[in-house]
């Protein structure tokens, strides 16, 4: 006979054994029966679908006035040339949204994925074909390189991209594989509990740990509106008072729902601070001597200061003060 519950069982073991650059397995559990495939088919959809990754979205080729072209000295038409052009996975450098690159090349030679490089762009398929010129081939081409996620046609990109580009299918997705399965696990002689083994692969713009991160920050945020409109804080599952609990319910947002780079978020982690609340407390000197927070983290943490209402001019009511900080240690130590 099962015994009565009031909660179900919280899992307490994680694994992440990292099989090289671009595999992993994230192994959690035990998990109540049923609760492992409600957790991980969302997390798998939310991997697939956005994870953030680096894509070719335009392209102005010398010479070519379409993708059905062609180019005098090149071996591959222009149709081809973009094929290859998509299978290069680039990486941004310096954190940009887009880099636009011009290329510039003569013949006789074969192009590849590593002659693309440069200080703006790098590439982590650089053996990938791109193409073939002739003792009197040049091309001359310039790229616009997108960060995003998912895919979006070439259609939904020409009012995004100048009217003499050829707009890309765009292939954001850096996830190549996002597979799980489910065992049963044994749990005080119960052998109906459940692990979940996750099995994710990249294509190297993005770690496969990094990607899990990505999808369980999404899932939260995502899920962060439930505890808005219910008035649950869903760190501590607890309801906010009315009150001076319904006060200060704009100073408990969890630090992991505010949109943070990893950077900034992990450094913050690293010190425990877990509400935005803790932040405004803190003020900007204290803020400069968290450990390892820079420059750009910081002028990223007060822009989201100043998107909440807390901004270098917001001060904070004594009263107010007191209940935040009591509430802050409440919500920590239970």
């Amino acid at each position: 006979m099962k015994k009565i519950k009031t909660a179900p069982f919280l899992p307490s073991e994680v694994e992440v054994n990292e099989l090289s650059d671009t595999k992993a397995q994230v192994i959690a559990y035990p998990f109540e029966n049923g609760y492992a495939v409600t957790l991980a088919h969302p997390l798998r959809r939310l991997l697939l679908g956005s994870s953030i990754g680096y894509a070719p979205i335009a392209v102005k080729i010398e010479g070519a006035a379409h993708e059905f072209d062609s180019i005098r000295g090149m071996h591959e038409d222009i149709a081809v040339f973009i094929i290859n052009l998509k299978g290069i996975r680039f990486k941004i450098r310096e954190g940009l949204e887009r880099a636009v690159v011009s290329y510039s090349f003569k013949g006789p030679r074969e192009l590849s994925a590593t002659d693309l490089v440069n200080d703006q762009v790098e590439v982590v398929n650089p053996d990938a074909p791109l193409a073939t010129l002739n003792e009197d081939g040049e091309l001359n081409f310039t790229l616009e390189i997108a960060k995003g996620i998912g895919y979006v046609p070439s259609e939904d990109l020409r009012e995004e991209v100048d009217s003499d580009a050829i707009a890309l299918d765009a292939f954001f997705t850096p996830v190549r594989k996002a597979n799980y399965t489910i065992e049963n696990v044994l749990v005080e002689d119960n052998p109906d509990y459940e692990k979940i083994v996750f099995e994710i692969e990249t294509d190297g713009q993005i770690s496969p740990v990094e990607a899990f991160g990505n999808a369980l920050e999404t899932m939260n945020r995502q899920l962060s509106v439930f505890g808005s409109v219910m008035n649950i804080d869903l760190e501590s599952g607890r309801g906010i008072q009315s009150g001076a609990g319904s006060e200060l319910k704009a100073y408990l947002v969890p630090v992991d729902s505010l949109g943070l780079s990893a950077r900034s978020f992990n450094s913050l982690d690293r010190a425990g601070i877990k509400y935005l609340g803790e932040l405004v407390l803190m003020g900007t000197t204290e803020l400069k001597a968290i450990k390892n927070l820079g420059k750009k983290s910081l002028d990223e943490i007060q822009e989201v200061l100043a998107e909440h209402g807390f901004g270098p001019d917001f001060v904070l009511d004594e009263q107010v003060r007191t209940a935040l900080e009591n509430k802050i240690t409440q919500l920590k130590e239970s």
